[in-house]
């Protein structure tokens, strides 16, 4: 399957490559300089690049504030030819600075836990993977040439069984000037290929 162009994808690197460090200590560093903020820089926790003019580093990083740990999200735009590197956004990561979640951190919740399904963030990218396919999906099977966008993931639960990841997510959907709702269930095999299970309109 090949990443189309301005897509989204896990950094070629390994999270540790210097390169990737070196980014999550600038994204700290400017984070710093600009709010006039301590974090202290502990390690890149997650990092995915979208190829645009140059590169973006979509970067989780855990940082120490004070003394406590806690996970932020950066977005550093990078251009090598032109020497340019640009923080672009650093923000608490997470409902309530949760981490991103990852399918085999799902399934030491339901190891470790109770099984079932667990709220997960909804701007986590496998959540906004899913939910991409579910408008995909709506689309092929509607008959509308007006073309559904997605507006906003409103709530996210997860659950990871031994061979599936299941998403339960509530979609807010524009088309047009039409504002809709969709409650799905899309489901992610070990292959990594995502299936809209169920699909229904929310009028609540």
């Amino acid at each position: 399957m090949s990443t189309l162009c301005g897509g989204i994808r896990d950094s070629h690197g390994s999270q540790n490559s210097a390169e990737i460090e070196s980014l999550g200590r600038f994204a700290v560093d400017q984070h710093n300089t600009k709010q006039n903020s301590l974090l202290e820089f502990t390690r890149v926790v997650k990092a995915r690049e979208q190829l645009v003019a140059g590169t973006l580093h979509y970067l989780t990083l855990e940082v120490i504030d004070g003394d406590e740990k806690k996970i932020y999200e950066a977005k550093v735009w990078v251009k090598p030819w032109m020497n340019f590197k640009e923080l672009q956004e650093f923000k608490p990561a997470g409902d309530g600075g949760a981490p991103s979640f990852t399918s085999a951190d799902l399934g030491v919740l339901k190891d470790g836990h109770k099984p079932g399904w667990q709220s997960v963030p909804t701007h986590d990218p496998q959540v906004q993977d899913a939910a991409n396919h579910a408008i995909k999906s709506i689309q092929q099977r509607s008959n509308s040439l007006v073309p559904y966008e997605l507006h906003e993931v409103t709530d996210a639960k997860a659950e990871v069984n031994d061979d599936v990841a299941k998403f339960s997510l509530l979609l807010k959907v524009k088309r047009g000037e039409k504002e809709e709702k969709f409650k799905v269930e899309v489901h992610k095999n070990t292959e990594g290929s995502f299936h809209l299970n169920q699909m229904e309109a929310d009028h609540s």
